[in-house]
């Protein structure tokens, strides 16, 4: 069955109807908000989208893990850690991240990173 999760509330404010609130079990993460768009809650599907916001200075976990994932930055800048490697992203910047790399994402301007993560169900 399909669903569609609308945008709610300003424009550009980005959440969604249905989205659930993402918990974190990382001590490593600072100022990060995020969401389930698509997930468990609309059945079994064969892929996640997630969203989140990082705040200026903020960074997700460093993750490593069997599965891979694509992200796509929608808002803020980036620096992102791939392996040995630094790279800085802006919006519109697109990123696969192979299974098993290394990898965590910053906050390096302003304003709030955003980004929506694609994965498997896991």
């Amino acid at each position: 069955m399909s669903t569609v999760h609308r945008q709610i509330g300003k424009h550009l404010s980005l959440d969604w109807e249905g989205a659930v609130k993402k918990e974190y079990d990382a001590s490593d993460i600072k100022g990060v908000d995020g969401k389930v768009i698509i997930g468990p809650q609309d059945g079994n599907p064969n892929y996640f989208v997630r969203y989140f916001r990082v705040e200026p200075g903020g960074n997700t976990s460093l993750d490593q893990h069997e599965h891979d994932h694509g992200v796509y930055i929608i808002h803020g800048q980036a620096e992102v850690l791939l392996g040995d490697e630094t790279v800085d992203l802006n919006p519109q910047d697109i990123i696969y991240v192979p299974g098993d790399v290394v990898h965590q994402f910053r906050s390096i301007g302003s304003e709030p990173l955003g980004f929506l993560c694609i994965v498997p169900p896991h």
